[in-house]
């Protein structure tokens, strides 16, 4: 099982150091990461938009010990703000945040997060879009759907996401259901305990049914983030039982993943969301790429050995 090797190993300083310096590491990093600025990825943003795809926009680097790096993170998303409005992308573009970025796990993580991430979704409210809390690691969870309560009183269209693979998620999934809430739902990309987490990957996609059909059923905003054709049929399937039309979910992909069907499902009218990432940080959002799939990692280790 590479997947929890590689999943220890984006938490390991000497890794980080032996990717970075990989003589083949810029060419696959290329694949998944859009750009390292504002200016790399706004051509992407348009282009992407142009085709009929609608994007959310994350800016990698969510592995911070200081105070100062989480407003540097929150200026970050406001400069992205800026450039959307500019550009008149508000509507199209969508943007997804990590709270461990925004000081959630340093002294006072809770408070110093919701205060860092509450201007950047009032501005991204003002110019027509919204945010999205990513779910990190299990014992980050319950302070994120605290902030996501929060943030909805004054501005409702934000949203979050759930992971497949927890135990909890079940039950995650009909308390926002019923509340109306946007939910994206993953199979989950961090390493967890068999105490908090399915570890068996045909379990895992039962429970991903599981949840998909509460979330469709419900009163929310069903996002469905996979690349498994099976599940995203399935995801058709029930929302055609739920009586859904092709406005009232989506399906999200990540950014150099699976193009061609992100197009096909665009063209038969659903929404179809590009996850897409930028940033100098990109380390641990690489590896967890690598880790959701075994052709990721081959591929790297094959420009590894081409480029050495």
């Amino acid at each position: 099982m590479l997947g929890p090797v590689i999943l220890a190993a984006s938490r390991s300083d000497k890794m980080r150091r032996f990717v970075s310096a990989a003589p083949g590491t810029k060419q696959v990093v290329a694949r998944f990461i859009a750009g390292e600025t504002v200016d790399d990825v706004v051509p992407i943003v348009r282009e992407l938009s142009d085709r009929g795809l609608e994007v959310t926009l994350d800016v990698v680097g969510e592995d911070i010990t200081r105070v100062e790096q989480s407003y540097a993170a929150r200026d970050a998303y406001l400069e992205l703000v800026g450039r959307l409005k500019e550009l008149g992308l508000g509507e199209r573009a969508e943007m997804s945040v990590k709270l461990s970025m925004f000081g959630q796990s340093l002294e006072n993580g809770h408070e110093l997060a919701l205060a860092n991430v509450r201007p950047v979704v009032a501005a991204a409210a003002e110019i027509g879009t919204t945010v999205t809390l990513d779910a990190e690691d299990h014992t980050t969870l319950d302070s994120m759907f605290a902030i996501h309560e929060e943030l909805r009183k004054d501005f409702p269209q934000t949203g979050c996401v759930i992971q497949a693979y927890l135990f909890r998620t079940e039950d995650d999934a009909r308390r926002l259901a019923e509340n109306g809430s946007r939910v994206r739902i993953v199979k989950g990309a961090y390493k967890e305990p068999a105490s908090v987490a399915i570890q068996d990957k045909a379990e895992i996609d039962k429970a991903y049914v599981r949840i998909m059909k509460i979330l469709m059923d419900g009163e929310g905003y069903p996002m469905i983030g996979s690349h498994d054709p099976r599940l995203i049929a399935v995801g058709q399937e029930l929302a055609r039982r739920a009586g859904r039309k092709l406005d009232e979910y989506e399906f999200q992909m990540l950014y150099g993943i699976r193009s061609e069907e992100q197009h096909r499902l665009a063209a038969e009218g659903h929404r179809m969301r590009v996850y897409t990432a930028y940033g100098t940080d990109w380390y641990g959002y690489f590896m967890r790429r690598l880790a959701e799939k075994p052709a990721n990692l081959l591929f790297f280790v094959r420009s590894i050995l081409t480029k050495g």
